[in-house]
């Protein structure tokens, strides 16, 4: 017996995305939704299938990726935050904190919610993350997205 498998692809066409990316290290959070941006763009999505809502920090992602998912409006939601450890563990507080909201904003709702938070160490390596020499989360979550928004497409057909 052979098994039917479902391996969606990286097609946009169709398809409407919100990223949701917070202002805090925004220089850092601005390349990572401009590396998705330009995936959703090759894969096919115009710039009237993108909205990009900026809120003021990670910890405030989950709600307004919440208020995305159900507006019914997006097949997917992408969320953008970059969390810098200072002195405390607050860093990673928030990043626990969002991790968890994402995923309940995911399973509520049924729309796929990507996590493109990165918790790093330093500024090197957030630079190292969006763009530099470990590539560009933003992309890596936007053709996630491409892929879990075609499988939901998918999911409803026979």
């Amino acid at each position: 017996m052979t098994a039917r498998e479902r391996r969606p692809g990286h097609d946009a066409h169709g398809l409407r995305f919100v990223l949701v990316a917070a202002r805090f290290n925004e220089a850092y959070v601005r390349r990572l939704v401009d590396a998705a941006r330009e995936v959703l763009g090759r894969g096919g999505a115009s710039e009237s299938d993108l909205e990009v809502w900026w809120v003021p920090g990670s910890f405030e992602l989950p709600l307004a990726c919440k208020w995305a998912a159900e507006s019914g409006r997006f097949d997917a939601v992408l969320a953008f935050g970059v969390l810098i450890r200072g002195e405390t563990e607050h860093f990673r507080l928030v990043a626990e904190a969002t991790a968890h909201g994402l995923v309940r904003v995911a399973l509520d709702s049924s729309v796929p919610v990507l996590n493109g938070v990165l918790a790093v160490h330093d500024a090197d390596q957030a630079a190292a993350r969006t763009g530099g020499p470990l590539g560009n989360r933003g992309a890596e979550v936007a053709m996630a997205a491409l892929q879990m928004a075609g499988l939901a497409r998918e999911r409803s057909r026979p």
